[in-house]
């Protein structure tokens, strides 16, 4: 098939060379979200939407990316894919509203956000004057960034603790405790934290690693980039894992699966685990509150604790740090030294994350029994001896590139606040059990 397709118009205008890759990953994922794993068939799929993008336009004409995703529902449905075809009109939709109130700037409360948690954190920033890049500049020329570690770590330490207590009231009934959050929050940090606090008042954990779940790499969808997802709940075995936690609840015995990075393959039926009657099943995952997860335990018998860096910190344009562009920053520097995945790589992969979690970690936010914050109005003078430099020569090497454009966006923003920080060198202050010790390194917790 000779294809004359050599463009595409995107949502923002912006006219990009076409991937044919792309549309076949678009369908593969919606393929995936209904529980096939199919993917001759959505190359396939892929290949008749080609051929009707030929029949419609000629060389010379660049289709919109509307257009092309009308082909594709339209291949879908004459091929007898319905449930399918809902999944890519879901994503599709999805994406259009995203693209719609970024373009308004809508104002409308999210229901996602937890607005009581978030006004606690306000008015401690503020009580702290930690509240704004100009007030935490100030306090550190006084010679406070210890102090203001020191503050910032009893806020974490007094939020995990209080976590703590609400598991130990439910005791009676729990059977695990699931701790969730988007990329980087900070859960391996406060899982070891909470089974640390639990078990120094005498109670028992055996902990389920979830990444055994994950289906055989090749099996995995992958994203705009062609980089297979690891963050969609899609690429865990959710079946599995729902089957497996019954039976552990009721005390049965199961057979856990290992997955072994190294090869993308995952070989069933390995480890034997069984959970005794004095003994809680803690697990950590991204995706601990997705419904498909544990939908068959009864709510009673988990405990699901959500995380987020809820930093209340206006910057130098007078808005709020965003919480995605903490998570970025420590992703990056994570990845950098125990993923071998440079900071650049990180920043252009970012967006595809930040798809995944809003549709599938962050709408269920508001199901969690807790929310803990692991925001430091310390990080940023951190970030900023690190990686100010890199973020300005992103900004710089990504302006004006339509295929780079989210990468930009977000490189700007960053830049901004880091270079209106006070950088600090010195992080001695920060406690080596710190939960920013997952992602500065230093620390002496066992993440293995």
């Amino acid at each position: 098939m000779t294809n004359k397709i050599t463009r595409v118009i995107k949502r923002s205008g912006a006219i990009v060379p076409f991937n044919q890759e792309r549309i076949a990953n678009a369908i593969y994922r919606a393929v995936v979200a209904v529980g096939g794993r199919d993917k001759e068939t959505a190359n396939a799929l892929s290949d008749q939407v080609v051929e009707i993008l030929n029949q419609k336009f000629s060389a010379e004409t660049n289709p919109h990316i509307e257009d092309i995703q009308d082909v594709v529902e339209k291949v879908l449905i004459e091929n007898g894919h319905a449930k399918v075809t809902k999944e890519f009109i879901l994503y599709r939709d999805e994406a259009a509203k995203r693209k719609e109130a970024e373009a308004r700037h809508l104002s409308k409360p999210n229901e996602n956000i937890p607005w009581a948690k978030i006004w606690q954190n306000l008015d401690w920033a503020v009580s702290h004057n930690l509240h704004t890049v100009e007030a935490l500049n100030e306090r550190i020329a006084k010679g406070e960034f210890a102090r203001i570690v020191h503050e910032s770590e009893n806020l974490y330490e007094d939020d995990v603790s209080l976590a703590a207590e609400l598991i130990i009231e439910r005791l009676d009934s729990l059977r695990m405790v699931m701790i969730s959050g988007p990329s980087s929050s900070g859960k391996t940090t406060t899982t070891i934290k909470l089974e640390q606090k639990l078990v120094k008042k005498g109670f028992k954990f055996k902990a389920l690693n979830v990444d055994h779940y994950f289906f055989d790499l090749e099996l995995h969808p992958k994203d705009e980039f062609g980089d297979y997802d690891f963050e969609t709940p899609q690429a865990l075995d959710l079946q599995l894992i729902n089957e497996h936690l019954l039976k552990l609840s009721n005390g049965e015995e199961v057979l856990i699966p290992s997955y072994d990075f190294k090869t993308g393959t995952r070989t069933l039926n390995v480890t034997p685990m069984k959970l005794e009657e004095d003994e809680l099943l803690l697990i950590d995952s991204l995706h601990g509150l997705y419904p498909d997860f544990s939908k068959d335990i009864s709510l009673d018998k988990k405990f699901k604790l959500y995380l987020e860096p809820l930093l209340q910190m206006k910057g130098p344009n007078g808005k709020y740090i965003r919480w995605t562009d903490i998570r970025l920053i420590r992703r990056m520097l994570r990845d950098s030294v125990h993923r071998a995945y440079k900071p650049q790589q990180t920043l252009e992969h970012w967006h595809y994350v930040r798809s995944s979690e809003l549709r599938n970690i962050i709408p269920y936010s508001n199901s969690a029994d807790y929310i803990i914050s692991s925001g430091m109005p310390y990080e940023f003078p951190l970030y900023a001896h690190l990686l100010l430099n890199s973020f300005a020569g992103w900004e710089k090497n990504f302006e004006g590139d339509p295929l780079k454009a989210d990468a930009y966006e977000r490189s700007a923003r960053v830049f901004k606040v880091l270079k209106a920080v006070t950088p600090v060198k010195d992080n001695s202050s920060v406690p080596n059990d710190s939960v920013m010790r997952e992602f500065i390194g230093g620390s002496k917790l066992d993440y293995s």
